[in-house]
């Protein structure tokens, strides 16, 4: 089973690669903008989740940079961050610091997708 799962993983990374979306023409201050409404959100994922890559082609289409935390790196940390955090080990989550209102965890790619879309404007 690891293999099919690893084979289907590198796959989804091939298309990925090849059939990737470009990035918006966006002027310095419209990129300026975006990072500053973005500065307080994060996106944890898996390199090889097919709904980490829908979500990852909306933010390139949208030309929105987000820091990325893979679940998997350094010996498992950010997992238990998303699991204490959120509540469960589910990708992608978007995590939303709301500074002294705490921290929101989002689950689901579609919900991800369009909280960006109908929150952050260039």
């Amino acid at each position: 089973m690891f293999i099919i799962r690893w084979l289907l993983g590198r796959i989804i990374l091939l298309v990925d690669f090849l059939t990737s979306p470009k990035k918006p023409n966006l002027t310095a201050q419209q990129q300026q903008s975006i990072a500053e409404q973005v500065s307080n959100l994060s996106l944890y994922q898996l390199a090889a989740c097919p709904f980490c890559v829908k979500v990852r082609r909306a933010l390139k289409r949208q030309g929105i940079e987000l820091p990325i935390v893979d679940i998997k790196a350094n010996h498992g940390a950010p997992r238990e961050e998303l699991v204490q955090g959120g509540g469960k080990a589910t990708v992608p989550c978007l995590r939303i610091d709301n500074g002294s209102d705490g921290v929101t965890w989002m689950y689901e790619s579609k919900d991800i997708i369009n909280y960006l879309s109908n929150t952050i404007r260039s």
